[in-house]
């Protein structure tokens, strides 16, 4: 600190001086007038100036003769190296600056230039940890993918920037789309730096892509240990990815192993409505109907949802409506005001034929909370009571502009799949997906089809059937 104020100092001063003395030579009508063993030069203010550099230009040149003569003194002293090293620390310097300033460009988005200043850097310099690595980035820069490649490559010669180079290897595959070749750059690195966060990411991205459910969970355990993934995101995300593993050996058709896959997806995430129907649905081929209701009830009591039900139905097959009726009062004694719990309970009462307790069931849903579910309960309902027609077309019809309900919505970029996956279509995110109900969009549709409660006209009774077995597909439940 102390000698970069010196510094400063003296570099204030010496401006002072050339400026006071520039001042005085315009001053001076004479010049300059130097007496030198009887000879006299008299100097105008222009040629003392030019005077004045070529001193400083000579004093320069004899700094460095002065530097090489030394140098040469030391080697016929015995200094085998004292040259060698006079003419390297000039490389050096150069080289160090056109580092500095191949840095600088790259900074700045000039990748061309950046390129040029790495090179000189490289071609000065013995290191090539740092211009190796300048030119591969600057290369990348200028769009020369080849040079950046052979770059890469040369790194993951050199045993101390390897890791450097597989990474940059990958990331331009994964620029390229080359994800088989991504997947194995990205187990070599994760083996040369198993704690690097941003290499578990991809490596689990890309193991999630190719299906590879078990290396995933391995991956998934190393974030663990690192201590960059909570303990409970953990569970949830082994969870998931357990129940993928899962699905994999059951499309092999070993049920007893997919059964028990299922089952510890579920222990470790109960939560996770597509591992709690899949365990239910392994118990039930099993023939433990009682553990497979347990596991049901179970999920339901956390949320309620259609596949619980769907699955909880194959338990009995065989029975009769009002048989069912009564064992559902296990799901829908929990939750009484959620939607799904009242429209499953409307659904069974329909199929017992049971309208009024049906209505009943449904409450306010078909005005206060429509959804294409619930209106054409509704318009079932209306048909079984023997409604006008027009009433239960004027339902069907308000059910075509209806929201669908809830659905399984990625968090992250909002897009609706039929099914859940650990993985959405849209935006590769992992573990995104939640059943709650979509953004909407208002305004008029296209077809104008909003308008149709109020234009629908009288129906046939064969149409109005077909209508509500179209639009009400789990009313048999």
């Amino acid at each position: 600190m102390l000698w970069s104020l010196i510094k400063v100092l003296l570099f204030i001063a010496a401006i002072a001086g050339l400026t006071y003395g520039a001042d005085l030579l315009l001053q001076s009508p004479e010049g300059v007038r130097i007496a030198v063993a009887g000879w006299e030069f008299s100097l105008g203010p222009l040629q003392a100036a030019i005077v004045l550099l070529l001193l400083v230009a000579l004093l320069w040149l004899v700094m460095k003769l002065t530097g090489l003569l030394v140098a040469t003194l030391r080697f016929l002293n015995g200094d085998e190296t004292a040259i060698s090293r006079y003419f390297d620390r000039n490389r050096e310097r150069k080289g160090y600056q056109a580092l500095s300033e191949g840095l600088m460009a790259l900074a700045s988005g000039e990748g061309r230039l950046a390129l040029i200043r790495a090179q000189r850097a490289e071609k000065f310099l013995e290191s090539p940890d740092l211009t190796t690595l300048l030119v591969a980035q600057a290369a990348e820069a200028a769009g020369d993918t080849k040079r950046a490649t052979a770059a890469y490559r040369a790194l993951v010669s050199n045993e101390a920037t390897r890791f450097v180079g597989v990474r940059g290897l990958l990331r331009q595959k994964l620029a390229e789309g080359d994800t088989d070749t991504a997947l194995a750059l990205a187990e070599k690195a994760f083996a040369l730096k198993p704690k690097h966060a941003e290499t578990q990411d991809i490596l689990l991205k890309l193991q999630s892509e190719k299906a590879d459910w078990k290396g995933a969970r391995t991956t998934l355990g190393a974030k663990l240990k690192a201590g960059s993934l909570p303990k409970d995101v953990y569970r949830r995300r082994d969870a998931v990815l357990a129940l993928q593993e899962a699905r994999g050996v059951m499309d092999e058709t070993a049920s007893t192993e997919a059964r028990e896959a299922a089952i510890e997806a579920n222990k470790r995430s109960p939560d996770l409505i597509p591992a709690a129907v899949m365990a239910g649905r392994g118990l039930i081929e099993k023939g433990d109907k009682k553990a497979a209701a347990r596991i049901l009830k179970k999920a339901w009591s956390v949320l309620p949802h259609p596949e619980i039900a769907a699955a909880f139905a194959d338990i009995e097959p065989q029975e009769t409506p009002v048989q069912r009726l009564k064992r559902f009062a296990a799901l829908t004694s929990q939750h009484g005001d959620s939607d799904q719990t009242k429209l499953l309970l409307a659904e069974l009462n329909i199929a017992a034929e049971d309208y009024p307790a049906a209505r009943r069931a449904l409450g306010d849903l078909p005005t206060a909370r429509p959804t294409q579910r619930a209106l054409a309960i509704m318009a079932a309902v209306e048909r079984g009571e023997g409604s006008d027609e027009a009433v239960v077309r004027g339902w069907l019809s308000r059910a075509l502009t209806a929201p669908r309900g809830p659905q399984w919505c990625c968090d992250k970029c909002q897009a609706i799949h039929a099914t859940w996956q650990p993985i959405c279509e849209n935006c590769g995110g992992f573990d995104t997906l939640s059943w709650r109900d979509p953004v909407e969009t208002s305004g008029q549709s296209a077809t104008g089809a909003e308008l149709l409660p109020l234009l629908v006209g009288q129906p046939k009774a064969a149409e109005v059937e077909d209508d509500v077995i179209d639009l009400a597909p789990n009313q048999k439940t």
